[in-house]
């Protein structure tokens, strides 16, 4: 894969998790929380969005500056960036796969056909 690339990935994977993030809490959150108690006060979960989106926001300005000439890629900043946010990406992820676990379900397959999300 070219640099240019790379950077427009790094530019598309902003793009799709801040729209993934914005379904989450206008669309999902609301839904799961009529059953699911951790879901009811996702304070938490809101919170590592707001860190996680910092972070894509200097993600997204550092590679529209590499990709427009501004700067030059470094892969040892790029790495910087990413660093801030990647431990809250991770944890974020581990309490959305505990509390949607198997173990968790609150609905009947035909149920979950049925939600609006």
């Amino acid at each position: 894969m070219s640099i240019k690339g790379y950077l427009n990935l790094c530019l598309e994977f902003c793009e799709n998790l801040e729209a993934h993030h914005q379904i989450e809490e206008i669309r999902v959150f609301p839904v799961l929380a009529t059953r699911m108690p951790a879901f009811a006060n996702h304070d938490k979960l809101i919170a590592q969005h707001k860190v996680i989106h910092k972070g894509l926001a200097k993600l997204e300005s550092y590679a529209q500056n590499c990709l427009q000439g501004r700067t030059d890629l470094r892969w040892n900043e790029l790495k910087g960036i990413l660093d801030v946010f990647g431990t809250t990406i991770w944890e974020h992820l581990d309490d959305e796969v505990r509390q949607l676990g198997a173990e968790e379900t609150h609905w009947s397959a035909h149920e979950m056909t049925r939600m609006p999300i």
